[in-house]
């Protein structure tokens, strides 16, 4: 079994995968946001097209998060529709590694070292039938890629072959990590922006603490991606509690819009208070949750990063047909086993467990690159 699990190749995680939606690095960020909106992915691929077709590679991806943390730069709150003109690039972290073109024969151990050293996505070519030996150039190479939960959930499958390790329990294997992003749940959401930026491109998220640092919820890139670019606004305006509120499922509160649209324009931001306005007319909350009583209820909740859109439920549709899960906080404790935290994160599809103490107090964090370091000390005993 062993031997099994190390010869396989990443063409072997790639079987079934779809072929990436792309679009050119000289696209607008409002095409970006056309084709996420529409898109069964969270994120898209940016290339950098070329003539010749050998020469064009993925050089990043964008999701909601990049459009809405960008639209909240104040000169772009003014005027939003200026500032989706721009082209994509501006999206791109300028932190070189995070996206790897490899081959399909690329080891599965060499994948995990590249994933160690920061590759978030590996991009992977695909075999595709030729019809008549004609092609149009995006057919010509379609590409797919695989991420750090691609490689967990494959090793998974194996997880006998690392016993007894996976029965530790993570305070053993001393990969809890107690740099952890965190904003008081007072404090307002916009001291968070930067922090957002930063779990987005970590792939982690952003605790919300009291001044105890017992953990009271999140605010999930994760999460922030099934929502639209108007979240801006609220990210700009409200408190990190409200913001949760504003962001759980079932839709914001009528309440908070009020507040929102209250505040656009006490500060003038007239362009973006036009760019709400009309969202929110075309269903942009649900009535069903627009109660006090709920609001009072829902701005306590644990928020929890969904589950993807399962199928493709359109952005365009309204905010509740689209979060339509709800769940505590994915959290564990310092004995929980690592093989445990790993089925949790599978499960719940993020890439990372927060870990806690009985009282709720915030330990630290187990993310999906820190479990792959265990992983690969084991693949040692095997060789």
């Amino acid at each position: 079994m062993a031997v099994s699990l190390l010869s396989h190749e990443l063409s072997d995680l790639c079987l079934g995968k779809p072929a990436l939606r792309s679009l050119s690095i000289t696209s607008t960020i409002a095409e970006a946001l056309e084709v996420l909106k529409t898109s069964d992915d969270n994120f898209v691929s940016i290339w950098n097209c070329d003539d010749d077709e050998c020469c064009s590679r993925c050089v990043g991806k964008v999701c909601i998060v990049d459009v809405i943390c960008y639209l909240c730069k104040d000169e772009n709150l003014v005027s939003p529709s200026i500032a989706l003109k721009q082209p994509v690039s501006v999206l791109l972290p300028k932190i070189p590694g995070l996206i790897i073109h490899v081959e399909p024969s690329c080891s599965l151990l060499e994948a995990i070292d590249l994933i160690l050293e920061g590759a978030q996505n590996l991009v992977v070519p695909i075999k595709t039938k030729v019809f008549n030996n004609k092609r149009s150039k995006q057919q010509q190479k379609p590409f797919c890629w695989l991420t750090q939960e691609d490689i967990i959930r494959f090793l998974l499958s194996f997880i006998g072959l690392f016993s007894p390790i996976s029965s530790f329990s993570i305070d053993t294997l001393n990969i809890i990590s107690p740099n952890t992003l965190t904003i008081e749940y007072h404090s307002p959401a916009s001291a968070a922006i930067g922090a957002i930026s930063r779990a987005l491109v970590e792939q982690t998220s952003v605790a919300v603490v009291d001044s105890e640092r017992t953990l009271i919820g999140e605010i999930s890139p994760f999460t922030l991606a099934c929502c639209d670019e108007t979240v801006a606004a609220a990210l700009k305006t409200l408190s990190s509690m409200d913001l949760m509120a504003y962001i759980d499922c079932g839709g914001p509160p009528e309440e908070l819009v009020k507040v929102v649209s209250a505040k656009l324009k006490e500060k003038n931001m007239n362009g973006m208070l036009q760019h709400f306005t009309v969202s929110m007319s075309c269903g942009g909350f649900s009535s069903s949750s627009s109660s006090d009583e709920e609001y009072s209820s829902s701005s306590m909740a644990v928020q929890v990063s969904p589950f993807p859109r399962p199928g493709r439920i359109s952005r365009s549709m309204s905010y509740s047909a689209r979060m339509v899960r709800r769940s505590e906080a994915i959290v564990c404790h310092p004995k929980s086993s690592l093989v445990a935290v790993m089925i949790q994160a599978i499960a719940h599809r993020v890439n990372y467990v927060w870990v806690i103490e009985e009282d709720c107090s915030l330990v630290g964090i187990v993310t999906f690159s820190d479990m792959l370091k265990v992983v690969r000390e084991s693949f040692e005993t095997m060789a």
